[in-house]
């Protein structure tokens, strides 16, 4: 056979991306006896270990429980009810827990993405091909969409019929790009900052996640695990980590996240250093033809409130439920109403991150009247239970219904 003639195959979903997203719809459609297949341009190991963020909300993991991933999440996430607001020399600690009921989980998306792809491909025995080439899609807008992609091994071009395509390839992936101009709306925001993303071989400095406010910019400390830390740092839009020496990082955190009474930071050997620039955006509607967008193919919400993962997931859930239902009930209820079910949370945790950016990039902004605007929005959470607990909500993104 000529390497370059389409070997062809027909399966009911094509889910392109094996991030959080993918593999949850995946794995969902499996236990539903829907027969798909997973494409991933990485390898296993590559996504397995690809650091990642790693807070989970409440609402998150019981819908990954009520599909049957959440075993070794229950077993080993941490549980987090209490953040920490460094700012103007004090510490203020702020117990959302308390406020609401509602906590937090941390658990490293690389540990997330071990298990789903256990499940779906070892436990579940599902269609899982890694390291595939230039994916291609075909025909969306029309009942039979097709997929195309190479195989590295051999140069041959496979082609996948399908049903429906979930575009679950993030950011970067071709599913968005599939969609001709002008088809959807796809809104943008620059924050115009940078922040240096930074792993950290050293254990936490403290039980919670700190956020430091600070003239020279913002700062902030994650815990991933009893060995390691995430911290970020803000830093000009498109900067060269390569500008961050191993010295000059510790002491702008130790700047940034320094308050009276407050422990030394503890330091360690930089694992990663990479500047992410601060961005959103969000593409209306999330489906074209018979193609389905979720995560970050759909929208990009910056990491300033840690929703990505978690809106990657709710997705994962409204559209593989639906799927469920299409195929098997003939009920495309669901499918229709994807798309507004979605974006209506989207568009909140849009809201929630450009609020919260204001509080973190305020004091560092150059005027002083935004400075001292940021400082009051600030006071205000530690004085007024109403403030406290409305912020509360949308930072554990608890409210009933969006």
């Amino acid at each position: 056979m000529n390497p370059n003639s389409p070997s062809e195959e027909r399966r009911t979903v094509v889910v392109v991306g094996a991030g959080p997203a993918g593999l949850t719809v995946g794995n969902i459609l499996r236990a539903a006896a829907v027969d798909c297949v997973v494409l991933e341009t990485e390898s296993r190991q590559f996504i397995e270990t690809r650091p990642r963020a790693g807070v989970i909300e409440e609402r998150v993991v019981r819908g990954l429980r009520d599909h049957g991933l959440a075993d070794a999440l229950s077993a080993r996430a941490q549980v987090h009810d209490t953040c920490e607001f460094r700012f103007a020399d004090e510490r203020f600690r702020f117990d959302y827990a308390e406020l609401t009921g509602h906590h937090h989980y941390v658990y490293p998306q690389p540990l997330l993405v071990t298990d789903l792809v256990r499940e779906y491909a070892d436990v579940r025995g599902g269609d899982i091909r890694f390291g595939v080439r230039d994916v291609r899609l075909h025909d969306l807008e029309t009942d039979r969409p097709t997929v195309s992609y190479s195989d590295p091994a051999t140069g041959q071009r496979h082609l996948l019929r399908c049903e429906f395509v979930a575009g679950c390839d993030g950011a970067r992936g071709v599913t968005r790009d599939a969609i001709p101009d002008g088809r959807v709306r796809i809104s943008r925001r620059d924050y115009g900052v940078g922040w240096l993303a930074l792993l950290a071989e050293a254990p936490p400095s403290s039980d919670c996640v700190l956020f430091g406010v600070h003239p020279n910019g913002f700062a902030g400390h994650m815990a991933r695990s009893p060995e390691v830390t995430r911290y970020y740092l803000q830093c000009p839009p498109g900067d060269d980590p390569e500008n961050w020496s191993h010295d000059r990082v510790w002491h702008e955190l130790r700047q940034r996240l320094g308050a009276a009474g407050a422990p030394p930071l503890n330091e360690g050997r930089l694992l990663e250093k990479r500047v992410l620039d601060m961005h959103d955006y969000v593409v209306e509607p999330l489906v074209f033809g018979r193609l389905l967008l979720a995560g970050d193919a759909g929208h990009l919400t910056a990491p300033i409130a840690a929703k990505g993962m978690n809106l990657a997931l709710h997705d994962a859930f409204l559209l593989a439920d639906a799927l469920v239902a299409q195929v098997t009930k003939d009920d495309d209820t669901g499918l229709l109403g994807y798309s507004h079910a979605s974006l209506r949370r989207v568009w909140d945790y849009q809201e929630f991150s450009g609020f919260l950016s204001g509080i973190y990039h305020g004091t560092a902004s150059g005027d002083p009247f935004l400075a001292g605007t940021t400082l009051a929005r600030l006071r205000r959470l530690f004085t007024s239970r109403a403030a406290a607990t409305s912020f509360a909500e949308q930072y554990l993104g608890s409210a009933a219904a969006y």
